[in-house]
């Protein structure tokens, strides 16, 4: 078993083990209501071929309640085996992904991307969902276990041959199985994973613009962009299955021959030849349920492997350089002491947005020269950058809760007194003040009961509040009205002045660019 999936099966080792007597009662009830079944019929048949005397003798009773008895308990105890095992399974890979995940979060906070998100979400919950195979075995193999053991007992009552040829037909099952699988299906479920993975993500990126997608009419065009992609992963998935159903075919072949063969070598009466017969052909059931777990263990070992690799990459971390408590910034050559307000200037399309957010470490694709206290920040990742800059995007989106809920995220620990002058500066208080609770008024998602100028606004607001030593806004007057707008440059320019924060200013209006010293040009 792999690390990943120790810990959380060892959190579910009661439920384990609740499923797993749940298996064996289920195998053993089954075995049971065969093997009696068959010999309750065998001896029927023979005692009506003696004459009315042998019918009267013949106990019907006590096998016909022994088959009810064992038909309730394999059905109550194969209920409890599917629901707890598949309890088991749930819950740890629940725990898998919350690790995955944190792994994932902690590399992108390091700098460190594993790569296409869509990609990377289709093949990690495709890799862990594999990985309840290998749960679930565990639980399916003690039932496996106990029928062919009860199996072989009763195929004693028929000679030691009749035992021998089951014998030797579960060792087959067992040896052809895992060879097979190991022969036929790895390089294909290996290629059907990455044929699924292309394809999950592919959709993912052009399924994103969904309205766009409607309004213009791209549909047909975006599906004959993905047939190819769908077609290599229908071919990936007919191989396998073509490999599968080898699989089970052998596995059906060799059951045959064994029951075919127990026939020819048995020993005694025909009720104990029907009841180790059928007693057989339980038996092989679970046993070849343990063949379909020998399909899907290529497939699960792979997925483990990546797992496991992926976990070891994403764990890796380098300890990041502790920055100055207010370093200064360099931009396309231009060193930027604490406290200065800059404004970023271009044409559309320039690449402000893009510098920006590089600088915030939130992207990595900007071509000029930054650094942050002498250190780049796209080597630095996102948990290093963040307590020296903060960015207020252009689409600053607020979350499904209250004002105060929103600018509560800026740090831990803000008053109401300090969100209010927050507010204030950002022309937002008379925003607050307006709505019926107030800094307790729930927004909605990304503020629903709000107006674009107003969420700005609220944006704003949170990104003062964090007492970073670097501003970074973004079009921070889009959607205002000119009034508005003047008494915004009027409160931030004293607010810069209060606190010497250094400013980062992307804006195309005249009003908020005055708030600048300085400015770079970019195209």
């Amino acid at each position: 078993m792999i690390a990943l999936l120790q810990a959380p099966l060892a959190r579910q080792r009661g439920v384990l083990r609740a499923a797993m007597a749940c298996a064996i009662v289920a195998a053993l009830a089954g075995v049971g209501l065969l093997a009696t079944a068959g010999w309750f019929l065998a001896g029927a048949a023979l005692a009506g071929l003696g004459g009315p005397l042998a019918v009267t003798a013949f106990n019907y009773l006590l096998p016909s309640a022994g088959i009810r008895a064992a038909a309730i308990g394999r059905t109550a105890s194969r209920y409890g085996e599917r629901m707890l095992g598949h309890r088991a399974a749930l819950f740890a890979l629940a725990d898998v992904r919350a690790g995955l995940f944190a792994r994932v979060a902690q590399a992108a906070l390091s700098g460190r991307e594993a790569g296409r998100s869509g990609e990377m979400a289709a093949r990690f919950g495709r890799d862990v969902d594999l990985l309840e195979d290998a749960a679930i075995r565990r639980v399916s193999r003690v039932g496996a276990w106990a029928a062919a053991i009860v199996a072989l007992a009763c195929a004693l009552a028929l000679g030691v041959a009749a035992l021998i040829v089951l014998a030797a037909g579960l060792a087959a099952m067992r040896v052809a199985g895992p060879a097979m699988a190991t022969r036929l299906l790895p390089a294909r479920q290996a290629e059907r994973a990455r044929a699924h993975a292309a394809l999950a993500a592919d959709y993912a990126e052009m399924a994103a613009p969904a309205i766009d997608i409607a309004v213009y009419g791209l549909a047909p065009a975006l599906a004959e962009a993905l047939h190819e992609r769908a077609t290599a992963q229908c071919r990936a998935h007919h191989a396998v299955a073509q490999a599968e159903a080898w699989l089970a075919a052998v596995q059906a072949l060799i059951a045959a021959v064994t029951l075919a063969a127990i026939v020819l070598v048995a020993q005694g009466t025909a009720p104990l030849l029907a009841l180790a017969l059928l007693a057989a052909m339980a038996a092989l059931e679970p046993w070849s349920a343990v063949a379909a777990h020998d399909a899907n263990a290529p497939d699960t070992r792979l997925a483990q492997e990546r797992l496991e690799q992926a976990g070891a990459t994403l764990a890796t971390a380098q300890p990041a350089p502790v920055l100055a408590a207010r370093p200064a910034l360099t931009i396309a050559g231009t060193t930027l002491a604490p406290g200065a307000r800059v404004l970023i200037a271009g044409p559309s399309g320039a690449g402000k947005t893009r510098l920006v957010e590089t600088l915030a470490g939130l992207r990595d694709d900007a071509p000029q020269a930054l650094a942050i206290d002498g250190h780049d920040p796209r080597a630095l990742g996102l948990a290093a950058v963040r307590p020296a800059i903060t960015l207020m995007p252009q689409a600053a989106p607020l979350i499904a809760g209250t004002v105060a809920d929103n600018l509560a995220l800026a740090r831990p620990g803000i008053d109401r007194a300090v969100m209010q002058a927050a507010l204030h500066v950002a022309c937002a208080d008379d925003v607050v003040a307006a709505l019926p609770h107030g800094l307790d008024q729930w927004l909605g998602g990304d503020g629903a009961r709000l107006s674009g100028g107003q969420r700005r606004r609220i944006a704003l607001a949170r990104a003062l509040l964090s007492g970073r030593p670097w501003l970074v806004l973004d079009e921070p007057s889009e959607g205002l009205d000119l009034a508005t707008e003047a008494r915004l440059h009027q409160r931030l320019a004293a607010w810069l002045d209060q606190t010497g924060t250094g400013l980062l200013l992307v804006s195309h209006r005249p009003a908020m660019a005055s708030l600048a010293q300085q400015a770079i040009a970019l195209g």
